[in-house]
């Protein structure tokens, strides 16, 4: 009788030790399947959210070099000057050198980049056509002229005095965010200003008045779809530009304290328009350029190298270029550590699933200690004797890979689901506390630049969306990698079991 029919007959009359065997083996893996199919499944997500959100890059004016220049030119200038305040950047000669569209052009053209966005932020007034949302009691706010709120205009983009910005005059009411494209500027991508009626802002509507106005402002002043207002320029009152209501939006942001004392800190005074308008007021010293432009990637492991391409297009002491990954990273984290535990899972069932076999085998083959005897005594070789063992646990590993296919998906999505709520809660917990301390920090800027000012990223950090369910599915590679595994597991155990009993000699096995 060979050894692979002494096998079958042994699996077949020994039930209650190939129940056994069944058992434990189908356990263990139900355990590494549902192991590997998380794993997939979180790879799978992890890639799909890298190709769906990318990271983002931001071109600007190089802010830290430009004071570092001014400050070295006032020190060279007031040298022999006794001075208190030598060495002081002066704020009148301040000045940042916008973004050329062109130079913005050349670089959307670089591999790896999806979308880009233009932003060009300015104020405006509001003409007699129309009324901006009150902030604070318009009496407060018309005859605040302190020096306090003189320091606090000066800082605002598109320069002045709190003249031009003060709430209660007609050159500050309204803040103007200049954008290629409205879907991609920062309020809508982050979801906080959605579109209620009418369209949004285009490349099309370049070298038009055409304007995005927020619901409050529109109900406010009886506004609608296709109506026209006046505002005026916000360095010459006398100036003023008839504009098209293009769309409507509605904005969840808030005013902060600050926002209390400017009507155009308020978001609902915000104006969304083409850049090509923002740039027509801020004057002809500003045609084709821009505030700012964000590029889009679709690979954020590209993200090193387009940062390196793109700076060979610019001056980097005159532009700098930011790069910003922190949304794809936070949406990926709680995947990333799924797809680690799910690894270290397979790793230590593998390594739980050899020892329990081994030591079942092990007590299984001293007890078949005289049939080992006898089949060496009649000139059996030890190693056809391991393989019968060998075969015995492969025909029950088949039977528990066949039960593991059916169940393991079901135990995969239960404990992935889990993992994954687990990692998502921690993750959502650590990113509230670093934007609250973030935001005590920086509790003296204007609101985390509400409005269109500074709203210079397509999409922040903390409009991540977090993956909150994994698609676990079970393929062909899963079961195969699964049958590797589990003939290994077969292997070791019996190769382990076997070294003890196998040395020894038939005779000492049959009178022992």
């Amino acid at each position: 009788m060979n050894f692979l029919k002494r096998a079958l007959l042994s699996v077949k009359v020994k039930k209650g030790r190939s129940l056994l065997l069944c058992a434990i083996f189908t356990v263990i893996l139900i355990f590494i399947l549902a192991g590997l199919t998380i794993q997939s499944a979180s790879l799978k997500a992890a890639d799909n959210a890298k190709q769906s959100l990318g990271a983002t890059a931001t071109l600007s004016a190089n802010r830290e070099n430009a004071l570092s220049q001014n400050q070295e030119s006032d020190s060279s200038t007031d040298s022999d000057s006794s001075d208190s305040s030598s060495g002081r950047p002066d704020a009148g000669s301040f000045s940042l050198t916008p973004v050329s569209i062109s130079t913005a052009t050349k670089i959307s053209k670089l591999d790896n980049v999806s979308s880009y966005s233009i932003l060009s932020s300015t104020s405006a007034g509001a003409g007699d056509d129309i009324e901006p949302i009150s902030s604070a009691d318009t009496t407060d706010s018309s005859t605040t002229t302190d020096s306090s709120a003189d320091s606090n205009a000066q800082g605002m983009p598109g320069g002045g005095s709190s003249k031009q910005f003060g709430a209660g005059n007609a050159q500050g009411d309204f803040s103007i965010s200049g954008v290629l494209s409205s879907a991609l500027a920062s309020d809508f991508s982050d979801e906080t200003a959605k579109l209620t009626s009418g369209e949004a802002i285009t490349k099309e509507d370049e070298g038009t008045n055409n304007v995005l106005i927020e619901k409050s402002l529109a109900e406010a002043n009886d506004l609608k779809v296709g109506d026209t207002f006046t505002i005026s320029n916000p360095t010459d009152e006398d100036t003023t530009y008839k504009m098209t209501v293009k769309g409507i939006y509605k904005t969840t942001s808030s005013s902060d304290s600050l926002g209390m004392n400017f009507n155009f800190l308020n978001p609902s005074n915000t104006l969304y328009t083409s850049y090509t308008f923002a740039n027509t007021l801020k004057g002809d010293d500003y045609t084709d350029t821009a505030d700012s432009v964000t590029y889009t990637l679709s690979d954020p492991e590209k993200l090193d190298a387009f940062v390196k391409a793109a700076k060979k297009l610019i001056n980097t002491d005159t532009f700098s270029l930011e790069t910003n990954d922190q949304t794809y990273q936070q949406m990926i984290e709680p995947i990333s550590n799924v797809a680690s535990f799910a690894k270290n899972i397979v790793l230590l069932v593998t390594g739980a699933g050899i020892i329990i076999l081994s030591l079942i085998v092990m007590i299984t083959i001293r007890e078949r200690r005289y049939e080992i005897g006898v089949l060496l005594s009649i000139g059996e070789s030890r190693l056809k004797v391991v393989f019968q063992f060998f075969v015995e646990l492969f025909v029950i590993m088949l039977v528990s890979l066949v039960i593991a296919g059916f169940s393991g998906r079901i135990v995969g999505n239960v404990v992935g689901q889990q993992l994954l709520d687990q990692q998502t809660s921690a993750t959502t917990s650590s990113s509230s506390n670093t934007q609250q301390a973030g935001g005590q920090q920086g509790g003296g800027q204007r609101g985390g630049q509400r409005g269109g000012f500074g709203n210079i990223g397509a999409s922040s950090a903390t409009s991540a969306k977090q993956i909150k369910k994994l698609d676990i599915t079970l393929s062909a590679q899963e079961i195969g990698t699964l049958g590797a595994i589990g003939l290994g597991i077969c292997f070791i155990s019996v190769l382990l079991s076997s070294i003890g009993i196998l040395r020894l000699q038939p005779k000492k096995i049959l009178t022992t």
